[in-house]
């Protein structure tokens, strides 16, 4: 017994002691104890500081210190989230895998290679094919491909060269998304494993209490708490794997439209070049015949034949 609870005892004794005008000696405060009821002998016995005493509705402190809020460790979720848990952490691995790989892929130096499209503009204003189409290789990228594409349809005409440009670029804008559509997927499938995992701890959790009649909530919740990790697990994955998805597949299409832009340009030239040589030959066309024209001999009037009239006899 705390010496607070000692101190209260010998007050309230001393006081009985003295309504029933006892002595006031050790013996009669320890008869007047034993006719105590145990109920007073369990009462708190903090002194107040004006009074001396403390009143009898307050609850007494409990001798043992009260735990501290449940710190969140994270080995233990690691733990907790078991086989699941660690297929989850491999997604995740993944996930970031993927999206240090499209970083450094999906950029504008690297799809669009500075200095290759004035480089084949100059070549192709000069007419070396050839020597563009080389350059083109030596630069492998998303507008190398567009260029390349429409240097070998430069002997159909610019409509065949633009029509194949356009092919590429569609071809390559549908080859870098399914490259990023495997983000798509973790982050589909990371919460659907985080909730089949949940599901199974909260089976297993009951199946504990399954024996007892009426099982305490401080007991069911340590289970409920493990079960639920994997749910927590799954969409740390999917969170930032649906953004990285959102976010690289808007830059795609902001390439792959500028690349198409740029690759019209550098063909610019040989499109007023084939319109100039277009007019040319229509203008030389109708010079031609104009001169045949000009040079043919004038029809002489054609020699008709007589009039043929037909006379009737008179009937007798």
């Amino acid at each position: 017994m705390s010496i607070g609870c000692r101190i209260g005892i010998v007050l309230l004794s001393a006081g009985l002691c003295c309504a029933v005008g006892a002595s006031g000696s050790r013996a009669d405060a320890a008869e007047t104890d034993a006719m105590l009821p145990a109920a007073f002998l369990q009462l708190p016995a903090e002194t107040d500081r004006n009074s001396g005493t403390r009143p009898l509705n307050k609850a007494a402190p409990s001798s043992k210190a009260q735990p501290e809020g449940a710190q969140i460790d994270l080995q233990e979720l690691f733990r907790a989230g078991g086989v699941i848990g660690i297929i989850i952490l491999a997604l995740s691995i993944a996930m970031v895998a993927l999206i240090i790989e499209h970083l450094l892929s999906i950029r504008r130096n690297a799809l669009m290679p500075p200095g290759l499209a004035p480089e084949v503009q100059q070549q192709i204003q000069l007419g070396k094919y050839q020597q563009a189409n080389e350059a083109c290789r030596d630069n492998p990228s998303l507008l190398a491909h567009v260029l390349s594409a429409g240097l070998a349809e430069v002997a159909l005409g610019y409509q065949a060269v633009e029509k194949s440009m356009e092919d590429a670029s569609m071809e390559q804008s549908a080859r870098l998304s399914r490259k990023i559509e495997y983000l798509s997927v973790i982050g589909q499938i990371a919460p659907m494993l985080g909730l089949l995992g949940t599901v199974w701890g909260m089976i297993l959790a009951f199946l504990e209490f399954s024996s007892k009649a009426n099982p305490q909530v401080s007991e069911l919740a340590p289970g409920i708490s493990k079960a639920l990790v994997t749910t927590l697990m799954g969409l740390s994955v999917a969170v930032p794997a649906f953004a990285s998805f959102a976010i690289f597949r808007n830059r795609i299409d902001e390439l792959v439209a500028e690349s198409s832009l740029l690759a019209e340009h550098v063909f610019s030239g040989f499109k007023r070049s084939i319109a100039a040589e277009r007019k040319k030959q229509i203008k030389s066309r109708k010079v031609s015949e104009q001169v045949a024209t000009r040079d043919e001999p004038a029809e002489q009037p054609r020699q008709g034949f007589p009039p043929v009239t037909i006379e009737r006899e008179p009937r007798g």
